[in-house]
This record gives structure tokens, C-alpha cells and sequence, in this order.
């Protein structure tokens, strides 16, 4: 009995959406599971070969992206359900090449899946989160960064997936230049 109960208490989200004293959802009730860790690299094909080499990861995907003044080149390294996305600037004015600036090499975002983001946005905002980009929207995939926390380093990602839960160069594109308008990494 004991079992069946922590269980239940460990399943995420639950059916419904809890409201608090103020009317808001509990955050955790939107969250189904960590979808990647994008980690920053000063040298893409090194770390790939330590992924696959040491851990044996392999890569999925490879994309380049070009903002108006910076880029990004990237490898999606997976091994079953972990996903890590390897991502480094393509110059110094990169959002990559300015987080390892700041902060070294490392996890720059945390991922997670979600479900119903605008309600989710709705209530981090009315709890006073910042976001760095609106919520764009693709054929079977949404999502959101975050501003990064002053007082973690931390910054978010919430993607709402579905039929088709892919990424494409026209949303990866689109949220990479909205953090570079807004300055942010």
C-alpha cells in the first residue's frame, strides 16, 4: 500500500491542475519531464567525440544557425531518452561565445516539456518571471526561454510538443534571434 502511494505522489503532471489561496496553478503541475541540457562548448567536434567516445552518446542532428550579427553551430547527442544539445558560437559576439565568457563552459539552458504553456507563461509571469523570447509556435512544437536567473545563472526553456514535436531551422531560428535582439544568453 505503502508503494502504491509514493507512486502517486511521484507521477507528474497530475490530471488536473491544483489552484492556489490566489487562484495560480502549482508550476510542477505543467512539467512532464526534462526534454534536453543544452550544454556550452568553446569546441563542437571535441566535445561530440567525448559524448559518443566516453559515454556513448550518438549524434542526431546537427544544425548552423545565423542571427544578424552572430551564429551558433550545434550536435543533438542522445542516448535513449537523455538528450544533450552541444552548442558553440561562431564568433565572439555569439550568445554561446558571450555565456562562456561569463560563466565558462556548462549547461547554458535546462529544457522541459510542458503542457498548456500559455497557462504555464501566464502564471511564471505573474510571478514576476521574465521571459527572453514570446512563445513560438511550429508545426507540433512551442516554445519559450526564460531571462536568465541573476541569483542561479539559471535560464528555462518550456516546450509544449505535439504531433509532429520536432524542431525546424524556421523555430530555432526565430528564438535565437529574439534572444539576440533582447540581448540576452
Amino acid at each position: 500500500m505503502q508503494a502504491m502511494e509514493r507512486r502517486r505522489q511521484l507521477e507528474y503532471p497530475p490530471e488536473t491542475a491544483r489552484e492556489d489561496e490566489h487562484g495560480d496553478v502549482a508550476i510542477t503541475d505543467y512539467l512532464i519531464r526534462i526534454d534536453h541540457l543544452a550544454v556550452a562548448v568553446e569546441d563542437l567536434a571535441a566535445a561530440q567525440r567525448w559524448y559518443s567516445e566516453v559515454l556513448g552518446f550518438r549524434c542526431v542532428e546537427h544544425r548552423t544557425l545565423e542571427g544578424t550579427k552572430s551564429g551558433m553551430i550545434s550536435a543533438v547527442m542522445q542516448a535513449g531518452p537523455i538528450v544533450f544539445v552541444l552548442v558553440q558560437g561562431t564568433n565572439p559576439e555569439s550568445q554561446v561565445s558571450r555565456f562562456i565568457q561569463r560563466y565558462g563552459q556548462g549547461v547554458q539552458h535546462i529544457a522541459f516539456q510542458v503542457r498548456d504553456i500559455d497557462r504555464l507563461v501566464g502564471g511564471l509571469t505573474r510571478k514576476n518571471l521574465g521571459f527572453s523570447t514570446g512563445i513560438v509556435d511550429s508545426p507540433g512544437l512551442r516554445q519559450t526561454f526564460t531571462k536568465r536567473n541573476p541569483e542561479t545563472g539559471v535560464m528555462l526553456e518550456f516546450i509544449e510538443r505535439g504531433e509532429f514535436p520536432g524542431f525546424t531551422d524556421e523555430n530555432v531560428n526565430s528564438l535565437f534571434r529574439q534572444m539576440e535582439e533582447n540581448d540576452e544568453f
